[in-house]
């Protein structure tokens, strides 16, 4: 179903050069050349940088790189949708955010997959860009985000919400304290997650919005796994910006210690999101309603 040179552009675009792609797709160095000068002409670009040993695109490119990986991506879907129809199975790949793994997952999959033998989840744990880029790419069928999907091809179902907080060890000297400014943490090292994860841009923006800047805080460690965060704050070398979901169980332990900040009230949604021409968002509100049930929430 695949036009053959798609594969070849996309093969060039991972490896490199003609020669190699050929060897891997069993075609000659000059037919990879022609399919990829075809397309050039099709589409009147050119779409690698001439002249280098290794191939690499130009932005246009890129932009035919993008596309033909969403044409490759649901022409695969498309084979597992057939065949899991013939054994009565419905399949999705699902995007969850680093932060919010930990806690929804146990709460949201274990139940409805136990009670839906025939769903078969596979789960893939990233940060938001990445998990919206791959929505984009169709290699998601639906994910669960803080935030909405900020384009008009997608719908957004509430699932909760959730907030940002300061969390300490309880051995840290704030752990005893009602309340502590903003300018009082600037004294403090913090470990946060990286600048491309959703937490980390929320709490930048909300310091933008009282004229404060992240590079006026003493970050001493970025790391995107949350339990590494978290048992380097337990362990109270530094403190952190986290949500409130992913320290809850933390904070019932007695292992970690919420400290309230002046000023400082960002709650986000969480939400399910997914593309408009996805078949299945009965499914979706199934699972919705069996979070808010678990969860003790109307």
């Amino acid at each position: 179903m695949i036009d053959p040179k798609i594969r070849t552009l996309l093969t060039v675009a991972s490896v490199g050069n003609f020669t190699q792609t050929g060897r891997i797709l069993s075609l000659t160095q000059p037919a990879v050349s022609y399919h990829i000068k075809t397309l050039e002409k099709q589409y009147g670009i050119n779409i690698f940088y001439r002249g280098k040993r290794q191939l690499t695109p130009t932005p246009e490119g890129e932009i035919l790189l993008n596309y033909a990986r969403r044409i490759l991506n649901l022409e695969e879907a498309a084979r597992q949708d057939l065949a899991d129809r013939e054994r009565d199975v419905r399949r999705f790949n699902v995007g969850i955010t680093t932060t919010l793994a930990e806690h929804l997952v146990p709460q949201i999959f274990v139940n409805y997959c136990n009670s839906n033998p025939n769903v078969h989840v596979n789960i893939f744990t990233d940060t938001v860009r990445n998990i919206y880029n791959m929505l984009s790419s169709y290699e998601l069928d639906w994910a669960i985000v803080e935030g909405k999907m900020p384009k008009e091809e997608y719908i957004s179902i509430p699932l909760d919400t959730d907030y940002l907080c300061l969390v300490v060890s309880p051995k840290n000297k704030l752990a005893q304290r009602a309340s502590v400014s903003l300018q009082e943490l600037k004294q403090e090292k913090f470990i946060l997650r990286p600048s491309n994860a959703g937490t980390r841009s929320l709490f930048e923006n909300h310091l933008l919005s009282l004229s404060k800047n992240i590079n006026d805080f003493n970050i001493v460690i970025e790391t995107n796994n949350i339990k590494t965060i978290k048992e380097l704050v337990a362990s109270n070398l530094g403190v952190t910006i986290i949500a409130y979901s992913a320290v809850e169980r933390d904070l019932e332990r007695g292992k970690l210690a919420v400290v309230p900040v002046k000023d400082f009230h960002i709650v986000r949604e969480i939400n399910i999101v997914y593309h408009k021409s996805f078949r299945y968002a009965a499914i979706l509100d199934g699972i919705r309603k069996n979070y808010t049930r678990q969860d003790g929430r109307a």
